[in-house]
């Protein structure tokens, strides 16, 4: 799985103009699935980013985590993280989950987010999605968790 993670003061996700997810302070995480992924990865890679230090403490030193200010995720389902540019111009996917094994993977790590006590907002899978975010930092990491 690879994530990237943004620091945000607010994110919202709107699908045909409806909202389908959004958080205020917190993090907004694209999420992508590799074929080898499972359950124990996702809830391996949720942990992780729930437990990631990006946040100020009182000092301004990148000492919390997002479930230690009480923030909220907005977690996307992005499948072109796992593009490969390596030849021509025109991105192939080939190393991207299928559609199935990747909705239900992407269900896993919402659901673990949710059982470390974080309010999650999502996007709707599949679908053409618009993003707004106000990136706090600015702060991106990305992550990849092996299967």
């Amino acid at each position: 799985m690879r994530a990237v993670i943004q620091r945000v003061n607010h994110a919202t996700c709107t699908v045909m103009g409806e909202v389908t997810g959004q958080t205020g302070p917190g993090l907004m995480v694209l999420l992508g699935v590799a074929p080898g992924d499972t359950a124990q990865t996702a809830k391996a890679l949720a942990a992780k980013i729930a437990k990631l230090r990006i946040f100020g403490d009182d000092a301004g030193k990148m000492n919390r985590s997002v479930v230690d200010m009480g923030g909220g995720v907005l977690s996307i389902s992005q499948f072109t993280l796992y593009a490969d540019t390596r030849a021509g111009n025109r991105p192939s996917f080939i190393g991207a989950a299928p559609p199935e094994h990747a909705r239900e993977l992407y269900g896993a790590f919402n659901a673990a987010l949710r059982d470390l006590g974080l309010t999650v907002g999502e996007g709707r899978f599949g679908e053409h999605m618009v993003i707004d975010l106000s990136n706090d930092g600015p702060v991106t990491i990305t992550l990849e968790m092996e299967s």
